[in-house]
């Protein structure tokens, strides 16, 4: 068994996985609604940079779809129509640059179409994204794969897998690929408080996929480090700055100083659409969630009344932690300033 998609789109149509019930129920909720898309990225329905993207994407066309019968004369009634929409995706995750760049895309085709069919433009746009993303993941996985040496146990936070990504995954990309080298010997999977995504869909991913896991409690990172002496951490991003910096699952930080310590390699794995190359690390911004997430759990209070609560969703490892940043245009060891916009530039060459 393969874990499903996250993403369906048909007869222009788009459903998406709710992965907040993962993995007691595999359901997907359809939608013919942008406004509803936002509130799915936003809610967690969906998750993941990458898989955000496309679905912002996928918005996109909804939301054209409902003035597909309404003339509009000119790229400038169309986005003047489309704006309400676009402002709500724009907010719905304001850290996973993924979002913008699809968004951007999407600007780019309004301008093109103009007053041509742009309904059909924006579809054919958000399956195209869709499929290079499953494309460029796969590419990614190999690239990551051969950095993985004989007999590994690796390990990663959060999700970025196919339920993350259009399909393979980025960190699970490069785990797959290597376990199908026959380099992988164990994958521990830190469970990634307060949402669980190591331990409802990372460790259900690599069991789909007969790829042998283990779930660990985040404050066991240390004692397993030391213990089981990983070859990697292999992690995704929702951001990566120009000088290297990269913004991930709350968590990935500490993880990365403990590796350091341990003599652990970093790595990120992440597509070029997900790299900013206008702000550096401390400018990237950071999601505030809900503090419910924190001061409930399955509907019932944990915490104390009125207690203050931090619950920033990412934070930000500077990239002298990094041994690695894997794209699907090669690997960019020791990541820096300089190393980050070559590898940009050599990319948007080819």
């Amino acid at each position: 068994m393969t874990s499903p998609s996250a993403i369906k789109w048909s007869a222009n149509q788009l459903a998406l996985l709710d992965q907040r019930i993962l993995p007691n129920r595999i359901d997907y909720i359809s939608y013919s609604e942008p406004l509803a898309v936002a509130d799915a990225i936003r809610s967690m329905v969906v998750r993941g940079a990458p898989a955000i993207g496309i679905a912002a994407a996928y918005g996109m066309a909804l939301a054209a779809q409902q003035f597909a019968n309404k003339p509009m004369a000119n790229a400038a009634d169309w986005k003047q129509a489309l704006q309400p929409a676009r402002a709500a995706l724009a907010d719905s995750r304001p850290t996973a640059v993924n979002l913008f760049w699809a968004l951007e895309r999407c600007d780019r085709a309004i301008e093109e179409h103009g007053s041509r069919d742009l309904v059909t433009a924006l579809c054919q746009l958000a399956e195209q994204i869709h499929a290079e993303d499953i494309e460029i993941n796969q590419r990614i996985g190999d690239f990551g794969a051969s950095l993985i040496p004989a007999n590994s146990i690796v390990y990663t936070h959060c999700n970025a897998g196919a339920l993350a990504t259009g399909g393979y995954g980025t960190a699970l990309g490069v785990i797959r690929s290597a376990h199908r080298d026959g380099h992988i010997r164990g994958v521990i999977a830190g469970e990634t408080r307060p949402w669980l995504q190591g331990a409802r869909l990372t460790s259900w991913e690599l069991m789909s996929d007969g790829i042998p896991v283990t779930l660990a409690i985040e404050g066991a990172a240390a004692h397993l480090m030391r213990e089981q002496r990983p070859s990697w951490i292999i992690v995704g991003a929702d951001r990566v700055a120009a000088n290297g910096d990269a913004a991930n699952k709350i968590g990935t930080y500490n993880l990365a100083i403990i590796a350091k310590y341990h003599g652990v390699k970093v790595m990120v794995a992440a597509p070029t659409s997900t790299f900013d190359a206008t702000i550096d690390g401390p400018q990237i911004p950071i999601e505030q969630r809900p503090s419910e997430e924190i001061s409930h759990s399955f509907g019932q209070r944990i915490a104390p009344e009125n207690v203050a609560i931090a619950n920033p969703a990412f934070d930000v490892t500077p990239a002298d932690l990094i041994d690695a940043i894997v794209t699907e245009h090669g690997i960019i060891h020791q990541p820096d300033r300089a190393k980050v916009l070559a590898h940009l530039q050599a990319a948007a060459q080819q």
